[in-house]
C-alpha cells in the first residue's frame, strides 16, 4: 500500500511544498504526490499589473508545472468538495466537465483566496478583477478597445465615460495597478490624434485614512503624493457601494460616471474552505503551529487557506506571497516527518519586508523595519522580484520585456477583441455539447455489451410506445 499525499492548489504554497516533496519523499516507490490545480501554470502575482499595463507579456510571468515537477503526479482538475469519511477530493476536470476522484492519506490544503465582493449590488456582474493571469491580459486589451472606442465617438461626454477608470481598494494590487494602468492610458493617448489626457481620469476609492497601510501612514502618503501629481484622484473614507456597469456610487452619496471598475479591495478563501466543518479564523482554515487541522488526522493547509498562528505577535500569518511559499515548504517537512514517524517542527518566520511600485519608475518598500522611497526602492522592487521569479528561462524573458521597454515604450496592439471572445466561447460551447454526445454513446455501448438482451428489450418497448396513435391504447 502505497502512502497517499494530494496538494490541493498550485499557487505559491502548494507548488513550494510540491518541489520539496519532487525532492524527497516522491522518489520513494512506496509513497505517491499528487497536486491538483485548477491551471497546468503557477502565475507569478507579484508582475501581474505589468501584463496589465504591458510591460510584460502573459507568457513572461508564468511557469507550466509540468516542467518543474518531475516525480510528482499532476492533475489538472477544480476542486469541488473533500469526503473525509472515504478520505477521497472530488473534482471536475476535462473540457467535458467529468468527475474525478482522489483518494488521500495526508491531503494539504493550499488553493488559494477568490474575490470577495461582499455581495455589493452590479459588482459580480460589472466589475474587473486583476486575479488571474486572463485578468490581466484582457484588462489590457480593455484598455486599447476604451482608447479606440472613445476615438469614434463625437461627444466628449462619452469620451471622458469611456476613459474613466475607478480602482476600489488603495492595498498592494489596487495602488500598483492603478499606477501601471495611469501610465499606460497617458503614454498612450498621444497616438489617437482625436484625444487628450484632459479627456482621462484615474480614481483610486480607499475605505481608509491612508494607503498601503500595511506601509504605515508615511510611505502611504508618499504613494497618495505621487499618484496626485500624475492626475490620479484618490477618495478616502469611502466605499464602493453599488456599480451598474456605467456609473460607480459611493458609500458618501457621490457617484461616478464611469466604463471600468477594478475591483481589488477584498478575497476571501475557496468555497471548498468555507463548506468544511472546522473551525475558522475571517474565513481561513484554523490550524496548529505545525499546519496540521485539528480534529482529523492527516489534513493540513497553507497560505491563503490558512490561518497559522504567529507565536511572536500572537496573530497569525498574513496571506502573502512571502508567507506563502515558507509555509508550503515548512508545511511538507512536517507531512514528511509525519509519514516518517519524525517530530513535528513549529512554524516560525519574520515578515523580511514589503515592496509596492506606483508607477513611473517609483515606488515605496519598508524592509528590516528600513523605510524609502523613490528610484531605489522601484529598482529593488524589480531586483527582488526578478530573482524570485521561477526558472532561468522566465527571468531573461521578462530582462528582455523590462529593457526593450526602457528603449522603445510600450505596444499598444490589442491582442483579443470581443469578436474573439465569442468566437472561442461557441467553439467551447459546441465542443462541449459533441463530447457529451459522445459520452452518452458510450454509455449505452458498455450497456449494450454488459446486458444486450435487456436493452433489445427496452428498444422494442420504445418502438412500440412511439408507433402507437394518439388516443388509442396498445
Amino acid at each position: 500500500m502505497k502512502t497517499r499525499i494530494v496538494i490541493a492548489g498550485g499557487g505559491f504554497a502548494g507548488l513550494s511544498a510540491a518541489m520539496y516533496f519532487d525532492k524527497t519523499l516522491a522518489r520513494e516507490a512506496d509513497v505517491e504526490v499528487t497536486l491538483i490545480s485548477r491551471e497546468n501554470f503557477v502565475l507569478f502575482t507579484p508582475m501581474l499589473h505589468e501584463v496589465a499595463a504591458g510591460d510584460l507579456y502573459p507568457g513572461d510571468i508564468v511557469n507550466p508545472l509540468r516542467r518543474i515537477l518531475r516525480r510528482v503526479r499532476f492533475v489538472e482538475a477544480d476542486v469541488q468538495s473533500i469526503d473525509f469519511k472515504h478520505r477521497v477530493v472530488r473534482c471536475l476536470g476535462g473540457l467535458e466537465r467529468f468527475e474525478l476522484n482522489c483518494e488521500f492519506d495526508h491531503l494539504l490544503l493550499a488553493l488559494g483566496s477568490e474575490t470577495n465582493f461582499f455581495n455589493l449590488p452590479g459588482l459580480n456582474d460589472w466589475a474587473i478583477t486583476i486575479k488571474s493571469i486572463t485578468d490581466a491580459a484582457l484588462l489590457r486589451n480593455r484598455l486599447v478597445a476604451l482608447l479606440e472606442g472613445a476615438a469614434i465617438h463625437q461627444s466628449d461626454a462619452d469620451r471622458r465615460r469611456l476613459l474613466t477608470f475607478v480602482t476600489a481598494g488603495g492595498g498592494f494590487s489596487g495602488v500598483e495597478t492603478t499606477g501601471a494602468l495611469n501610465d499606460f492610458v497617458r503614454d498612450a493617448v498621444q497616438y489617437y490624434p482625436t484625444l487628450n489626457e484632459e479627456l482621462i481620469r484615474v480614481v483610486v476609492v480607499h475605505p481608509g485614512g491612508h494607503l498601503l497601510p500595511e506601509l504605515g501612514q508615511e510611505l502611504g502618503d508618499y504613494a497618495e503624493q505621487k499618484l496626485r501629481e500624475r492626475k490620479v484622484e484618490v477618495i478616502k473614507g469611502a466605499r464602493v457601494a453599488d456599480y451598474d456597469g456605467s456609473v460607480v456610487r459611493l458609500s458618501d452619496g457621490s457617484s461616478i460616471s464611469a466604463e471600468t471598475l477594478l475591483w481589488t479591495a477584498g478575497v476571501k478563501p475557496s468555497a471548498v474552505i468555507e463548506a468544511l466543518p472546522f473551525q475558522k479564523e475571517k474565513g481561513r482554515l484554523l490550524t496548529n503551529h505545525f499546519f496540521a487541522v485539528p480534529g482529523v488526522s492527516g489534513l493540513w493547509a497553507a497560505g491563503d487557506s490558512a490561518a497559522v498562528p504567529d507565536g511572536n505577535t500572537g496573530t497569525f500569518y498574513p496571506p502573502t506571497a512571502q508567507h506563502g511559499l515558507r509555509e508550503g515548504r515548512a508545511a511538507a517537512r512536517n507531512i514528511e516527518a509525519s509519514v516518517l514517524g519524525e517530530p513535528l517542527q513549529p512554524f516560525v518566520y519574520k515578515t523580511q519586508g514589503q515592496l509596492a511600485t506606483i508607477g513611473r519608475r517609483t515606488g515605496v518598500a519598508k524592509v528590516f523595519g528600513i523605510k524609502f522611497s523613490g528610484f531605489l526602492a522601484w529598482w529593488l522592487w524589480r531586483t527582488v522580484y526578478l530573482a524570485k521569479l521561477p526558472r532561468l528561462a522566465k527571468k531573461l524573458r521578462v530582462m528582455v520585456s523590462w529593457t526593450m521597454d526602457l528603449f522603445f515604450g510600450r505596444e499598444i496592439e490589442q491582442m483579443v477583441t470581443v469578436r474573439d471572445v465569442e468566437q472561442v466561447t461557441q467553439r467551447l460551447e459546441r465542443l462541449r455539447v459533441r463530447m457529451k454526445r459522445e459520452a452518452k454513446i458510450a454509455r449505452n455501448t458498455d450497456r449494450e455489451r454488459s446486458d444486450p438482451e435487456r436493452l433489445a428489450l427496452e428498444r422494442d418497448a420504445n418502438s412500440r410506445i412511439s408507433l402507437t396513435p394518439i388516443g388509442t391504447t396498445k
